[in-house]
């Protein structure tokens, strides 16, 4: 099989419909359109969020609270976690992220210090809590902040 061999799923590929092409074809005249009104106009249309004028589900609903644009958000990892990493390894953000402990989007990790470490390890985070840093290093790590 080669590039030049393939062709796609029978139905696949449709032909776009002409409209507006004389009454013979079915989509003559209003060309599917029906007859005035706001969608037989030329350059109709309004945006997703209308609702023909009644009150907008978005202006309903009651707003609370505050997003701070530059507010740092932490994947939150606790030493417990780290455990399954050998002895010895360079614990990095990326393999947090690879074995599924700090997925998605974030600032940085945060090392925090729920559970018992059994291992000696070095981390490199961005930040780490006070109890994490002395577990890490009461195991014989050490704590790096990227």
């Amino acid at each position: 099989m080669n590039l030049h061999n393939l062709t796609g799923a029978p139905g696949a590929r449709r032909r776009r419909k002409r409209v507006g092409r004389g009454e013979a074809s079915g989509w003559g005249k209003t060309a599917g359109r029906g007859h005035k009104g706001q969608h037989a106009r030329s350059g109709s249309g309004y945006r997703p969020t209308f609702e023909g004028g009644q009150m907008p589900l978005i202006r309903r609903l009651p707003k609370r609270g505050f997003n701070h644009p530059s507010k740092t958000v932490y994947h939150v990892v606790n030493i417990g976690a780290l455990n399954e990493f050998d002895e010895g390894t360079e614990v990095t953000p990326d393999m947090l992220a690879r074995v599924g402990l700090a997925r998605g989007r974030s600032d940085g990790v945060k090392i925090l210090g729920g559970g018992e470490l059994k291992k000696k390890l070095v981390v490199r985070a961005h930040a780490f809590s006070a109890s994490a840093r002395a577990k890490i290093e009461a195991a014989g790590g050490r704590c790096e902040a990227i």
